[in-house]
């Protein structure tokens, strides 16, 4: 076990948030953590202690914070504690009990020859042995219990950005993942989606949103930019949304979110609507502890700019002029 887990890296599968973690047996949670990105859910074991009954495991959780790479590009990722010394990441995994069966005690020989001296037709023959019913958790090989562990961990643990991994994740990450894989910009899955230079009108933002950040990122001084990629139906409806350049540190779902909730018009190509993809860039901020309530409404070019909301500023709307996405 220390071999395989000591001073390793691991993603925890589901991303379940809380330091404090307890599996059963069977590699599955038992408790009321909730869960987040896999940006949050890089872990490193630094202690392994196994006894009879439990793994227990130590160590120290990781946020990812993408530096703005596009998909084609090579992908710089910094490593942020979020643990501290004092209150690590404890992680308890159950072990199958291992019990041993009571041996059958051999009849002693003086039954044996009393039962012998009976005629033919009045000897019972001895009733067989019944099997033990083990209950779910116990067994009787130690080799089995063994096996059960190894696969509680694989259950647990994912050892990298694999293809078993990215196929838990959400589905814009999938796509940014396919075209990391790839080494090429976004490309949509419909073919008959156009981009944003073949149509006469091109679909535009009409709502202002706001993605919110998180303590995380506040804690640990994330912000930046990001992009994504967002399929505008003819409808106006959106369609596939892909991650393009990510943030990292659980932002880039509050982003997703945000937007699924925002409201487009579609394109026009031939004086009808059309699909197209439209790049939505997305500035997250950091609050200020003296600034963290909305800035006061100021007019004119020398308005002081103040940490507000955690997305890209937007200008104010006019009824002949909508937001436009940067």
């Amino acid at each position: 076990m220390r071999q395989q887990l000591e001073g390793k890296t691991f993603y925890i599968r589901g991303g379940w948030l809380e330091n404090s973690l307890h599996f059963t047996y069977q590699g599955l949670f038992d408790g009321n953590s909730p869960k987040a990105s896999y940006t949050l859910s890089l872990v490193q074991i630094n202690r392994v202690h196994l006894d009879k009954r439990h793994l227990e495991l130590e160590g120290v959780r990781y946020g990812l914070h993408f530096l703005g790479a596009a998909p084609f590009e090579d992908q710089a990722v910094d490593r942020v504690r979020l643990t501290t010394k004092k209150k690590p990441l404890r992680i308890v995994i159950e072990r199958e009990q291992v019990i041993v069966l009571k041996k059958q005690k051999p009849p002693k020989p003086g039954k044996k020859k009393q039962a012998s001296a009976l005629p033919q037709d009045a000897v019972q023959p001895e009733p067989a042995p019944q099997p033990e019913v083990l209950r779910p958790g116990v067994t009787i090989s130690q080799a089995e219990a063994n096996q059960a562990l190894r696969g509680a961990i694989d259950r647990i643990f994912a050892a990298g950005i694999d293809s078993h991994m990215i196929a838990t994740l959400p589905v814009y990450w999938q796509l940014y993942y396919k075209d990391v894989d790839a080494k090429q910009d976004y490309r949509p899955s419909d073919p008959a989606v156009l981009r944003q230079s073949q149509v006469e009108t091109k679909a535009r933002l009409v709502s202002v949103f706001d993605p919110p950040s998180n303590d995380y990122a506040q804690k640990n001084g994330v912000a930046g930019m990001c992009m994504y990629h967002v399929v505008v139906e003819p409808d106006g409806k959106l369609g596939e949304i892909a991650i393009g350049r990510p943030i990292g540190f659980g932002l880039d779902e509050n982003a997703v979110d945000a937007i699924r909730k925002a409201k487009f018009d579609p394109a026009i190509k031939d004086g009808k609507p059309v699909p197209v993809v439209l790049d939505l860039v997305v500035e997250f901020r950091i609050y200020s502890k003296l600034t963290d309530r909305p800035a006061p409404k100021t007019t004119g070019p020398q308005a002081p700019v103040l940490p507000g909301p955690y997305s890209v500023n937007h200008p104010k709307p006019t009824a002949d002029q909508p937001p436009q996405p940067q």
